[in-house]
């Protein structure tokens, strides 16, 4: 009677056990440093990948420059998803990251937009006629897509005119808000913040071509904090697939 007792209480366990796993209750967490572009991406990416997986995603959005910054002076992140590829590869070879964990997530998209319809012309003319008080930009020394914003005024000789106009956020994210709320009739966004599933989420814009600044190729890294987390590992495969690929295709990104 009690051998059969405790037969029925190591299968209960095992059981338990079995059930555990499926439900993800012994899944890691995975903390991710975001470059502010992908925010949306990644929020709509993290639903997928957490029901897929069983594993939490954890995301911090800012700057890749003051990510750099935060990631040097021992900050908790697993993972890193910037904005650029130079600042990953900085962390290479710095020793920073796991050995052959990088590759380019995403290549990001620039566009000029403004929060009123109609305001920005599909050829960016807005930019040269020059009747607008504030020019919004990320900050190209902590930004990428703010030194592809200044890439292309130098290319279109606007350097100098627009100078005394321009209103600099500390990110992508920052430059965003300052046009959609009227403190800018104008700025340099990235396409993602903009755009979904082929169309804009509202106001005017102009899809700057791509010939006019550098590529925006976005890297992702392992960090050496993550190098021994499950999750962080299953998250680069992740978003790899093909559900990724959807999201980050659907938000006006190539792969």
């Amino acid at each position: 009677m009690r051998a059969t007792a405790h037969r029925l209480t190591l299968k209960s366990l095992t059981l338990a056990v079995a059930a555990l796993s499926a439900t993800g209750a012994w899944a890691d967490e995975v903390q991710v440093a975001v470059a502010a572009n992908f925010t949306a991406p990644i929020q709509a990416i993290a639903k997928d990948f957490e029901k897929d997986t069983g594993h939490k995603l954890v995301a911090s959005f800012g700057a890749t420059g003051q990510f750099y910054t935060q990631i040097k002076n021992g900050a908790p992140f697993d993972v890193f998803l910037a904005a650029d590829d130079t600042t990953p590869a900085k962390l290479e070879s710095e020793n920073e990251i796991v050995k052959g964990s990088r590759f380019t997530y995403a290549v990001g998209t620039l566009a000029l937009w403004s929060a009123k319809d109609g305001y920005v012309d599909d050829k960016g003319q807005v930019l040269k006629d020059n009747t607008y008080a504030h020019l919004s930009i990320a900050n190209p020394k902590a930004a990428p897509y703010g030194l592809a914003a200044t890439q292309v005024l130098d290319k279109l000789g606007l350097t100098d005119a627009t100078q005394p106009k321009i209103v600099e956020g500390q990110s992508i994210a920052q430059a965003y808000q300052f046009v959609q709320t009227g403190n800018a009739e104008l700025g340099f966004v990235a396409l993602s913040q903009v755009f979904k599933d082929g169309k804009l989420t509202g106001g005017s814009a102009w899809v700057v071509p791509a010939n006019l600044h550098e590529p925006i190729k976005q890297d992702a890294v392992i960090l050496n904090k993550g190098k021994d987390n499950a999750a962080a590992k299953a998250l680069m495969e992740y978003l790899k697939g093909p559900k990724a690929a959807a999201v980050i295709k659907s938000f006006g990104y190539q792969l």
